[in-house]
């Protein structure tokens, strides 16, 4: 009997070791969040922090919407996350629509406020469409608020990356200069955007490499709540979403559970390949839903201690 190259691939799969069985448990990880807009959601963030927590995370971000408009809410979500738990927590600032002045008081807050960490963004225009303007009397780009922000206080700075470039830049060689530019400018790591195969962010990986980037280069990692969502999401930050993520969710629209064991197969399986090639560090874009991204954790052999959470009525 002729045995083909694909049949004995999947005999080595079925002979070997439990995909995860290995792990050490010695990865890192962190989270991202987005400021609620109701109780109901301000409830579901908690709760997510609550879950969250015991794993010990390097620090959990809060993000800022474009054009500030999250200004106060992302303020009051990161504050209360510093003041009631032991998490570190890191709030994201852009550049969009404010002076530096009005961007520096803000950093001068979250200072007072016991404040540490800061993700720093150009940001998006907030004006659908539209490409960024620098605003009269702002930072320019992401570079510049890093040099900003380094002269105010000694903040820990997380800022982008783009393993697909970003829809902006020139090129690849262009975005990858942008990247060396912000972390020569004071920042302490960067943070991937998304991406839903592992080779794309080893290619980048080396890419920079290559340009002469060393600092830490943190993959992002997205479950996937909704997959039309991702794929909207995707195509406007030049994202490719292959034809295989496709097929696996095909029919799953209306089975949420069925849908919710997919994604969390998908991005453990991504991280565990991102692990064989010597990543130790993640960080999750959680959507203020922890059980997906604490699954992940888990088969990462990350297991968690109690942690200082405040309760949810605080």
């Amino acid at each position: 009997m002729t045995v083909s190259v694909k049949q004995m691939q999947e005999a080595r799969l079925a002979l070997a070791a439990p995909l995860f069985a290995d792990i050490a448990g010695d990865a890192r990880v962190s989270f991202e969040f987005f400021p609620p807009k109701t109780e109901k959601m301000e409830e579901t963030l908690w709760e997510s922090v609550q879950t969250l927590a015991p794993l010990g995370p390097r620090f959990v971000s809060v993000t800022y919407g474009a054009g500030g408009t999250t200004r106060e809410r992302t303020h009051a979500t990161v504050a209360r996350i510093a003041r009631e738990t032991d998490i570190p927590a890191a709030a994201h600032l852009t550049c969009v629509d404010a002076t530096r002045e009005e961007i520096d008081a803000i950093a001068d807050e979250y200072w007072k406020a016991g404040v540490r960490h800061i993700v720093a963004l150009r940001g998006d225009s907030p004006v659908a469409g539209q490409k960024f303007q620098s605003p009269v009397g702002g930072y320019e780009n992401a570079a510049a608020l890093v040099a900003g922000l380094r002269k105010l206080h000694p903040f820990e700075i997380s800022v982008s990356a783009y393993p697909e470039c970003h829809p902006d830049s020139a090129s690849e060689a262009a975005d990858l200069d942008n990247l060396k530019r912000k972390l020569d400018a004071g920042a302490t790591r960067a943070i991937t955007q998304f991406f839903h195969e592992a080779e794309t962010f080893f290619r980048f990986r080396d890419a920079a490499a290559k340009a002469g980037i060393d600092a830490e280069m943190v993959p992002g990692i997205m479950p996937i709540m909704n997959f039309g969502a991702v794929q909207r999401m995707s195509a406007m930050c030049g994202t490719v979403v292959p034809d295989w993520m496709g097929t696996l969710f095909d029919g799953l629209d209306d089975r949420p559970a069925a849908r919710q064991l997919v994604s969390a197969t998908i991005a453990a399986e991504l991280c565990r390949r991102l692990y064989a090639g010597g990543v130790r560090d993640f960080h999750f874009y959680t959507l203020n839903r922890a059980e997906l991204s604490y699954a992940i954790c888990h088969l990462l052999g990350i297991r968690g201690q109690p942690a200082r959470v405040a309760a949810q009525a605080a």
